[in-house]
């Protein structure tokens, strides 16, 4: 009884106490509107702290006539949504030392407490401009982040270093962007001097804040460039930046397969869409990998011997062919969810199976048509995706069209159970709903039409503009349907939005092709291997492990996955012999005897050690194409000798 009356007390008391309610938001950040600033930014960067990696940065902005006038609240934004990277990924958590000053006085500055990029300023009365400084502390090792500054190279995005004002579309704001560069480098950038700048400076020509994101720099020791330019004199140039000065040794053949690259997509397109095109590689071990496209340039690494192990580095060498046709399909050709005015308003990424999986499609293809890779080599790079995506289980609950959220959802950040979470698989399984899509064309017009239709037909409008050109889905079935009259709706539907048992393979079925394993991995399985350090296990055990001998990644419904396995423990034996990618070879192939004793594995996993036994008797498993590849062989092969950019011999 006292117990109850306790009870009663205590809810008459809870009852009495008000109740929590919510903290309204704060005022919204001016949202962006399409008039001009009105005044030019000028943006410098130091970048020559190397042995700190540290940018410092120092803005002048002149400010708007009303805030001069009577002062308050002006918004400094730093860019978080940023283009290709398709996810609010602006790395303001390197942003330090934020200083503001007017007529040599410092005024406080306050961050937004729900839109954390932006950064409140109480200008007083008559102040015309502010003097903004600030750092960007990069990062000091992988462990940190994304290494963009070395002893030798360094890699400057706009993005990353520079503030713009809130309540203007970025077309609409101008800045004259100047570098400091450490004495004696080289660079390479989509910018162009102004001739103002002295010494290790240089001072750039006046750009729109939306152009000047597009316009990031490799600079670096040891450097040179390559001139790709074609017949239409439109400027392309190679700047190729490395770790030491005889990874730049590229022979003619080598510099004769990038120009064959921007040949090769100037047939395809029939158009550009920049008025000069750079790309930036950078040869190294040391800075950060990366892919970036950009309109009128490209962010590009490869590997130490990218030129003089050109045999073995092939296994990436589609990346150059997949960010220039950026140029065109993505940068020029956007889907409308994927514009914005600012890079500070969300995206939606529901069109990147076009922008990122018809790129992939044509990355490889416009790689083999130029030499980049030989035809062989691209046709086993095919069967490593069509592999790859027929064994991945999670497409069993989750539809393609849903990967496209994944930039925001995972921030590309590791996975435990890639081949069930899925992750961006519209970028290679697209690239297969391409592949089905050309050859569906091509069958159906007898051979007379093809995706490099749809390519001239969508992509290559208003030859030599820059102005971004959006598109919705009802396009993209438009244009296909002017190409070759079909369901294409149905099509697309079924293979972006149903979940299904296996991949869209009927690219390679409809010429005759199929998909098969042997227990010899293709040449390019290994340059691929060798170019990430990995043994690939994936097709038998289920399992691929790095150079550390710690597990990558562990394929769901696998029988590596049915024991146990999983990804980052370490593999330190194999049926008691300390382990070796050679020797495990060795006794997968020993294990194909159905009598055999089933694998057994030693992991170590954190302090803890364990044995799995893994049962398995399929031996060596490495995926290839067989059958007729006829149709293949002509869609990879270069055009510009037929009459018809669509594929000249596909029907012969």
């Amino acid at each position: 009884m006292a117990l109850a009356c306790a009870s009663q007390g205590v809810a008459a008391e809870a009852s009495a106490q008000p109740q929590p309610m919510p903290l309204p938001l704060p005022p919204a950040v001016p949202a962006p509107q399409d008039v001009p600033f009105g005044s030019t930014i000028a943006l410098s960067v130091d970048g020559t702290d190397l042995a700190r990696h540290i940018l410092s940065m120092k803005e002048t902005i002149p400010l708007p006539t009303r805030i001069a006038q009577k002062g308050g609240d002006f918004v400094l934004l730093y860019p978080m949504w940023l283009p290709g990277n398709h996810s609010p990924s602006g790395t303001i958590d390197q942003l330090g030392g934020l200083t503001v000053k007017a007529d040599g006085k410092i005024i406080p500055w306050l961050r937004d407490t729900v839109t954390v990029s932006a950064f409140h300023i109480d200008v007083p009365q008559g102040t015309k401009q502010l003097e903004v400084s600030y750092q960007l502390l990069t990062p000091v090792s992988p462990k940190v982040g994304r290494v963009v500054m070395t002893d030798t190279m360094e890699n400057v995005q706009w993005s990353a270093v520079s503030l713009y004002p809130a309540g203007y579309f970025t077309r609409q704001i101008m800045v004259h962007p100047s570098v400091t560069f450490p004495a004696g480098w080289s660079y390479g950038t989509a910018l162009r001097s102004d001739g103002t700048g002295a010494g290790s400076k240089v001072s750039f020509q006046t750009v729109s804040f939306n152009t000047l994101v597009d316009s990031p720099i490799f600079s670096g020791k040891y450097f040179k460039k390559f001139d790709l330019t074609q017949d239409d004199k439109v400027s392309v140039t190679l700047n190729v930046m490395a770790d030491q000065p005889q990874d730049l040794a590229a022979t003619d053949a080598q510099i004769q397969a990038h120009k064959n690259l921007v040949k090769q997509a100037n047939i395809l397109f029939g158009s550009h869409h920049y008025a000069h095109y750079d790309f930036l590689l950078a040869l190294t071990n040391k800075l950060g990998g990366i892919g970036l496209e950009h309109h009128q340039s490209s962010e590009n690494s490869g590997p130490r011997g990218y030129f003089t192990h050109w045999d073995k580095t092939f296994g990436m060498r589609d990346l150059l062919a997949h960010e220039f046709t950026h140029s065109w399909n993505g940068k020029y050709r956007r889907p409308d969810g994927l514009w914005a005015p600012d890079f500070n308003t969300p995206q939606r990424g529901t069109g990147l199976w076009v922008y990122e999986g018809q790129t992939q499609y044509w990355g490889y293809i416009l790689a083999a048509r130029a030499g980049l890779m030989t035809v062989p080599q691209v046709k086993e790079a095919l069967a490593e995706v069509a592999a790859v995506y027929d064994n991945r289980q999670g497409r069993q609950w989750r539809p393609l069209i849903d990967t496209t959220n994944d930039p925001i959802i995972a921030q590309r950040s590791p996975e435990s159970w890639r081949s069930w979470q899925r992750s961006e698989d519209y970028y290679s399984e697209g690239q297969l709903v391409w592949l089905d899509a050309d050859t569906l064309i091509r069958k159906l017009s007898g051979n007379t039409k093809s995706l490099n239709d749809f390519a001239k037909a969508f992509f290559g409008t208003n030859n030599g503009s820059v102005v971004t050109s959006t598109y919705n889905f009802d396009e993209i079935v438009k244009t296909l349907n002017a190409v070759q009259p079909y369901d294409w709706a149905k099509f697309l539907h079924e293979r972006l939005y149903n979940t299904s048992t296996h991949a869209p393979l009927d690219g390679f079925t409809r010429g005759g092709a199929n998909v098969v394993y042997t227990e010899k991995p293709s040449e390019y399985v290994k340059s691929y291997s060798d170019l990430r350090h990995v043994s690939d296990f994936m097709f038998s055990l289920g399992l691929t492990v790095n150079k550390k001998g710690s597990v990558s990644d562990v394929l769901w419904g696998s029988p590596a996955w049915q024991a146990g396995v999983t990804r980052d423990q370490d593999l330190v034996a194999v049926n008691g012999v300390s382990y070796d990618p050679d020797a495990l070879q060795d006794e997968i192939t020993t294990a194909k005897n159905k009598d055999a004793a089933p694998i057994e594995l030693l992991l170590r996993d954190g302090e803890r050690y364990h044995t799995v036994s893994v049962t398995y008797h399929g031996g060596l498993r490495y995926p290839h194409l067989d059958g007729n590849t006829q149709l293949l062989d002509t869609m990879l092969a270069p055009l510009g000798a037929q009459k018809d950019a669509a594929g000249s011999a596909a029907g012969k």
